[in-house]
Order: structure tokens, then C-alpha cells, then sequence
């Protein structure tokens, strides 16, 4: 038990201290999962209220395959998007790979079924008497989706949430798309993997420590949220 405690004390030595190996993770992975976050968001929002709204042809099985993506591994995620993106790729030309924004797109497409899915779900948990409100009140399309959207809201922040707390704590996709390249890709999760594996507990005790407490301010944001929505 004294290489734990002594791990913990020099972890917090490395980020009191301002360590730049330790902080240039933190920094890669607050950029690479905001991003793709934020793409998420606008890309799965529309898709949810859509889902979640209107009754088609096929929408059970197209809820069935939105579902079942949330347990997409991150690995098989990974490995589609280096084929698509190394230089034999279709996108090769774009230079994605083994970068922030390569580790971005491939991210958004782990967490948008995520979105697309409790979007959904809260949509569909509404009072089915709001849209026939909405409708004899002579609301067009757009202010039924606002609308429908606002009452919704707590449900699209846990789903927002949730979608960066799936974001920060891959490491598939961190590895084989960022390569894992210190200062430049390499993230959170990649750093704690490597650092462990060669012997230095402290650090990845603090890059630990770091995660818990970045997925601690999201998880509490949102109850802050809550109370004032």
C-alpha cells in the first residue's frame, strides 16, 4: 500500500506543480472532446426530435439500430474512421489523421447515437397533449420543435452530458486515431494507459484524478442547471 500513497502525493505534486506532460493531455482532451460535443449536438438534436416526434415506415428498426450504436466498442469506431482517414483513405487528402480534430470526428460519431437516442426518448416522453396545443394555436413546424425542445431540456442536457462523459473516458479511439503522440494527440486515457504500463503510477494517479473531476463539474453543471431551469 505505500507505492499507492506515495503515488497519490507525487500525483499531486505533478498538478500542483503545473507538469506540462500532465496538463498538455488535459488540454488535448478538453479540445478534442469539446469538439466533438459540440458536433454531436447539432447533429443529433434534429435527428432525435425527428425520431422521437414523428411516426414513419421503419422507425422501430431505426430506433433499434440508434440503440444498439450506444454500445458501439471504441476500438471498431476507431478502426473505421484510420481507414477512412489514413492516406489510402477516401479522406486521406484532408490530413485528419493523427490530429485533434481526427480524434474529434471520430468521437462524434461514438457519442451522437447517444444524443440522437435520449432525444428521442425525452421527446416521446412529452405530454401528448403540448403539440395538439401548439398546433390549434397555429404553431408552425420550427416553434413545435422549439418548443417541444425547451420542455424537453433537462433530458437534452443529461443526453449532452452524457455524450461528453463517454467522450472523455475512451481510449480506443484516442489511440489508433491521435496515435497517442506526446504534446500533440496524446489524451487523458491514452496517458494514464502508457504511464502505467511503463511504471510511473503518479502520473496516471493524476490524469485519474483529473478525469474524475472533470466528469464531477459536467455531472454537477447539469444539477446547477436544473435547479434553474
Amino acid at each position: 500500500m505505500d507505492y499507492i500513497a506515495a503515488g497519490l502525493i507525487e500525483a499531486f505534486g505533478f498538478l500542483l506543480r503545473g507538469d506540462g506532460e500532465t496538463y498538455s493531455a488535459i488540454f488535448t482532451t478538453l479540445k478534442a472532446s469539446t469538439l466533438s460535443m459540440a458536433a454531436s449536438l447539432v447533429i443529433g438534436i434534429p435527428l432525435g426530435f425527428l425520431l422521437g416526434y414523428y411516426s414513419f415506415p421503419g422507425k422501430r428498426q431505426v430506433r433499434t439500430v440508434v440503440d444498439t450504436l450506444l454500445a458501439m466498442p471504441t476500438v471498431v469506431v476507431g478502426l473505421l474512421v484510420y481507414a477512412f482517414i489514413s492516406r489510402r483513405g477516401p479522406m486521406g487528402d484532408f490530413g485528419l489523421l493523427f490530429t485533434i480534430p481526427g480524434i474529434a470526428l471520430a468521437q462524434t460519431i461514438l457519442i451522437t447515437p447517444i444524443v440522437i437516442s435520449l432525444t428521442a426518448t425525452a421527446i416521446e416522453g412529452l405530454d401528448r397533449r403540448l403539440r395538439m396545443t401548439l398546433i390549434a394555436l397555429g404553431a408552425d413546424a420550427r416553434q413545435i420543435a422549439i418548443t417541444s425542445l425547451v420542455e424537453a431540456k433537462y433530458a437534452v442536457l443529461m443526453a449532452a452530458v452524457a455524450a461528453y462523459g463517454r467522450a472523455i473516458s475512451e481510449v480506443g479511439i484516442s489511440m489508433m486515431v491521435g496515435g497517442n503522440i506526446k504534446w500533440h494527440t496524446r489524451t487523458i486515457t491514452t496517458a494514464i494507459a502508457l504511464e502505467t504500463g511503463k511504471g510511473e503510477f503518479a502520473m496516471g494517479i493524476a490524469l485519474g484524478i483529473v478525469l474524475l473531476l472533470m466528469a464531477f463539474l459536467a455531472n454537477s453543471l447539469l444539477t446547477v442547471l436544473k435547479r434553474r431551469l
